[in-house]
């Protein structure tokens, strides 16, 4: 009897494994869009989560081809949330995501209620702690990420765009307290610093530092000036400590476009440290 029981639970989690939509499955559905999921290799209830955008033209599938990052991420006890943007081009694979109408014309969609909706199913899916996720990204998904910030900062509990800030014309303003690691490769041609334009000027990539005025002021800063420096291996850090609950800090690394070795250790002790909100 006993050696039955143990069959049919071994069957079950066999089953329940099966069905997570890893980088090797089909993505998990839900009516607004499709996402994959990385796990722990032991996880245990109440995950918290790392929700990761992909950049222009990619797709959930490839996040979970990051494989230093996400194992970083994962062997640290994080779930990692890798949803699809909507089809780009015509004849092109992957996706983009709808942080700016005009560029975006008939493929808009609410992301915010998309991102709400795909944590609300991985917290149903895998028992992620909708109260512990960290929204990040990476170029036109760190810009998807600064959008969203500005405007629900509440959204999520804290945010990392990773190569990707704002478009030209910058907002105005920003909705409130954030708590956002920006981080940025020093010899970016992409999306560099400064910005630059694209096709022909009729876009303008917007300037970092501008946008982290936005966020000083959004965190009720009276001082441009950091509150403090640290550097972490290859990662010069400065940041700014103003409203309570919020948190602001700019990451630079000697490097380009890219996702940086070390950034998941990184950001995940940024996260663990955050004063309550």
């Amino acid at each position: 009897m006993k050696a039955g029981i143990a069959a049919v639970l071994l069957s079950l989690a066999s089953a329940a494994q099966a069905q997570v939509c890893d980088r090797d499955a089909a993505p998990c559905s839900i009516d607004s869009g499709t996402y994959h999921v990385a796990l722990p290799a032991t996880p245990e209830g109440d995950l918290p989560a790392v929700l990761f955008l992909h950049g222009a033209g990619g797709t959930g599938r490839g996040v979970l081809g990051m494989t230093g990052t996400i194992k970083a991420l994962t062997d640290r006890g994080y779930a990692v949330i890798a949803p699809d943007g909507l089809p780009w081009r015509p004849g092109r694979s992957g996706g983009i995501w709808s942080f700016l109408p005009a560029i975006q014309r008939d493929k808009a969609r609410d992301e915010p209620a998309f991102f709400a909706a795909v944590v609300a199913d991985a917290a149903t899916r895998y028992d992620v702690d909708p109260d512990r996720v960290a929204l990040a990204g990476f170029s036109a998904g760190a810009f998807m990420v600064n959008y969203l910030a500005c405007d629900t900062p509440e959204a999520f509990a804290a945010y990392a765009p990773v190569a990707g800030g704002f478009w030209r014309p910058h907002p105005e303003n920003c909705a409130g307290p954030v708590r956002l690691l920006h981080t940025h490769g020093w010899t970016d041609g992409t999306v560099p610093l400064e910005g630059r334009p694209l096709r022909n000027g009729a876009w303008l990539q917007g300037d970092i530092f501008e946008g982290l005025g936005l966020w000083r002021a959004a965190n009720g800063c009276t001082s441009p000036a950091p509150s403090g420096h640290r550097t972490t291996d290859d990662f010069m850090r400065r940041y700014w400590t103003c409203a309570d609950g919020s948190a602001l800090e700019l990451a630079l690394f000697p490097g380009g476009h890219g996702m940086p070795a070390g950034w998941a250790d990184m950001m995940v002790d940024w996260f663990e440290g955050l004063p309550e909100s």
